[in-house]
């Protein structure tokens, strides 16, 4: 693919805090009563925090039974299960591949970004031992739209300061794969559902990307 450089993204490409979000998701859904299960949990991949609380409330038609304030205080109580959870992380929870593409990356003088909306981010990056192993990590705190939307691809390329089109995206969610190639990029999708838009290169598993030509 004559990669320039690599972005990113976190859950479900590095290591799989999806689990952690899905159980924090769960826990918060079962304390308000609502329904919530890992098929409605398909649908939070990718997006933002309180989209993923909005989308919730729509699934249980109750989009208008809080105010903004509090959903973001849900959306907090959200956020401290999950700490609780990613607290336990070591580098034994890096996905399978991504320290062989990370190594080549490197010897190659190929940049490697991070692309996570996720503002835990650095936090699970430092639990995996892996916080100086990327040129580049988005600040979600500064990204104003999320997934499917291309700034956060955007917002990385231009730190490292690499032209759009020579930049290589992998994802793990079709929002992801959707966003990337509305930046311009090539693709890489990571057992991605089948969608209307599938990427360039799909993967079963982070394992192939251990083999993925740079």
């Amino acid at each position: 693919m004559k990669a320039k450089a690599l972005i990113l993204d976190l859950d479900g490409v590095i290591t799989d805090t999806a689990k952690y979000h899905y159980l924090a998701w769960k826990a918060l859904a079962d304390s308000l009563g609502f329904h919530f299960n890992e098929t409605d949990n398909e649908r939070l991949k990718g997006v933002s925090r309180m989209q993923s609380f909005e989308i919730i409330l729509e699934i249980n038609g109750a989009s208008s039974h809080f105010s903004e304030e509090e959903k973001q205080a849900f959306c907090e109580r959200k956020n401290e299960l999950y700490k609780s959870f990613i607290s336990t992380m070591t580098p034994a929870d890096i996905l399978p591949g991504i320290p062989e593409l990370l190594s080549r990356a490197k010897a190659e003088g190929v940049p490697v970004a991070v692309a996570s909306v996720s503002k835990n981010a650095p936090a699970v990056l430092s639990a995996l031992g892996l916080s100086d192993s990327f040129d580049y990590i988005a600040d979600a705190r500064k990204i104003t739209k999320s997934k499917p939307d291309p700034e956060i691809f955007l917002v990385c390329a231009d730190a490292l300061g690499v032209p759009y089109a020579d930049c290589v995206g992998i994802e793990d969610a079709a929002a992801g794969i959707e966003a990337i190639h509305a930046a311009g990029m090539k693709s890489v999708g990571i057992h991605v559902a089948e969608t209307g838009l599938s990427p360039d290169i799909p993967l079963s598993s982070t394992e192939e990307l251990a083999n993925l030509e740079l």
